[in-house]
């Protein structure tokens, strides 16, 4: 412990000459400064704990957060408001301190959605008046009510003809004596499920973290027994179906100007020479374009360097990631450009400021600092810079700051204890300083890796639902799902009705020119919703 490497043995009788007490003074000065940085040190490792426990997990609170987490309550904070109906028809006025605004009511429901008119009149009888005339119809008041039909279950049953010869019965050709009409190309050869289940199917685990156990229960409800292992296989049967896709999506990211990475645990069971306690690995990659992003998601048992340089042994370009010493090699590449993610560098800083009482310590400056960096980057998003206007308005604004913050780290950098949370975040900044400044000087590169977080998201969501993947091939198709899923919700698209059309379209493609053209990243989005719009 580090008390016991620093005790000092104090003699029983002083001496007298002031040297020596003045060494003991200085050495028992040197001790209790000691001390009070190894208490700060555990007070802030035991809040941190207390936090990660029973805190909140968002850097970020604001008033209507607090009602976020009442996710099982609605209905006492309902009643205890007084109101019977969460829903305002009207707009009431609320008055706040420094302004009268008026508060929204509820949103109009999408046009998209089918109408069903439901006509009430008054009785004939009351539709005379009082004076004795019959009264005209003047206007009508429409009111709309959403209203639910479940899942709709049915057999599709394919009838395919037969045809013989009742002349020769097949003597007189080679051909087969019985002519029948092939079925088309099936995502799920032999099984039942159609395109629609199984995109269904896949939708409702993979986007809405319904792990297939509770799918079983719901299909049983309605009356279809379906077993949680069929499910699995065809999972199985659509990622052995959408392989070369996948490829292509992974030739997309390697020839991207950009890549974005992150890495997030899985438990995977029965893997070669492993315990299945042992965590495993989702890598995530986000590469393509802008607006034509691809995310792919990768299961390796590890989270070692060589996953990572195997995929990308041949990447030219940038690649943006957290401070995981497992990429530290990617840099080592002279074609790679590595940059940092200064969100990374604000939630260290957040972590230690969450822990002192003053609001004017180092670790709030440097989070108001790095808040100057995100107003220019919210400024260059808003309006739409060109590559040249993000580079004049970065070495304009975001310069002076970046350097500001690096003079401040090699100030304090000593004074401050490197155990603390604030020694810890500072260390964590100044070692990946050279990757955080990259971004002044290429429009490319986005100040932190947030998209890539965001997409890890939904897969973070279902794994506490399904908990773990049975097997590694049940772990390689769940990343090949939710790359199709998260590619296409980054594209704009309906997880549900891509997934459909795909399985559809999919296995009739005969070269990856025609796979090209339904991958999540290049279809239009126009053919999904025309698609839809035929189905329904």
């Amino acid at each position: 412990m580090f008390y016991h490497d620093h005790m000092i043995t104090i003699p029983q009788q002083l001496p007298d000459d002031v040297d020596s007490l003045k060494e003991i003074i200085s050495n028992l000065t040197k001790l209790n400064k000691d001390y009070k940085q190894e208490i700060q040190y555990l007070e802030e490792k035991n809040n941190l704990l207390l936090q990660k426990l029973f805190g909140r997990k968002s850097e970020k609170q604001t008033p209507e957060d607090a009602e976020q987490g009442r996710l099982f309550d609605e209905a006492e904070t309902f009643s205890a408001s007084g109101k019977d109906e969460p829903e305002e028809e009207s707009e009431p006025v609320i008055v706040v301190s420094s302004h009268t605004r008026r508060k929204r009511g509820r949103k109009p429901l999408p046009e998209s959605l089918p109408r069903i008119d439901v006509i009430h009149d008054i009785p004939e009888d009351e539709k005379k008046c009082a004076c004795g005339c019959e009264m005209k119809r003047i206007g009508e008041e429409v009111s709309e009510k959403l209203d639910i039909i479940p899942q709709k279950i049915q057999v599709i049953r394919h009838i395919r003809y037969k045809y013989a010869c009742k002349n020769c019965e097949g003597s007189e050709s080679d051909e087969a004596p019985v002519k029948i009409a092939p079925l088309p190309p099936q995502i799920i050869p032999k099984g039942i499920a159609t395109p629609g289940l199984a995109a269904w199917v896949l939708v409702s685990k993979f986007c809405d973290a319904i792990p297939f156990y509770r799918q079983e229960k719901l299909f049983a409800r309605i009356g279809v027994e379906i077993s949680r292992a069929t499910f699995c296989n065809w999972a199985l049967l659509a990622h052995k179906g959408c392989s070369r896709m996948l490829e292509l999506m992974m030739d997309e990211i390697i020839s991207s100007p950009l890549v974005g990475m992150d890495e997030t645990t899985v438990q995977v069971m029965n893997e070669e020479n492993r315990k299945n306690t042992t965590k495993s690995y989702m890598w995530i990659s986000r590469g393509g374009t802008e607006v034509r992003p691809v995310i792919l998601f990768r299961y390796n048992p590890t989270r070692g360097e060589d996953f990572a340089n195997s995929e990308f042994k041949n990447y030219e370009g940038i690649i943006q990631t957290d401070g995981y010493a497992g990429y530290n090699t990617l840099g080592k590449n002279k074609k790679v450009t590595h940059a940092g993610c200064w969100a990374h560098v604000r939630r260290k800083f957040v972590e230690a400021s969450a822990h002192t009482k003053d609001n004017n310590s180092f670790a709030h400056s440097m989070i108001s600092l790095i808040k100057k960096l995100y107003e220019v980057e919210s400024e260059i998003r808003e309006k739409k810079y060109n590559d040249k206007q993000i580079l004049k308005l970065r070495d304009k604004e975001s310069r002076p700051v970046v350097m500001k913050i690096g003079e401040l780290l090699e100030k304090h950098r000593h004074s401050i204890a490197p155990k603390s949370l604030t020694g810890k975040a500072i260390t964590y900044t100044i070692d990946l300083w050279p990757r955080l400044v990259v971004y002044l000087d290429n429009p490319l590169i986005p100040i932190d890796n947030n998209l890539v977080e965001n997409a890890i998201r939904p897969f973070v969501v279902g794994r506490k639902n399904w908990l773990f993947s049975g097997s590694p091939d049940g772990a390689h198709t769940s990343a090949a799902i939710y790359s199709i899923i998260e590619t296409a919700k980054a594209n704009g698209l309906e997880p549900y009705w891509y997934l459909r059309y795909l399985f559809e379209k999919l296995p009739a493609c005969k070269c990856d020119d025609e796979i090209h053209l339904i991958m999540p990243n290049r279809i239009d989005p126009d053919i999904i919703n025309k698609f839809r719009g035929g189905v329904d």
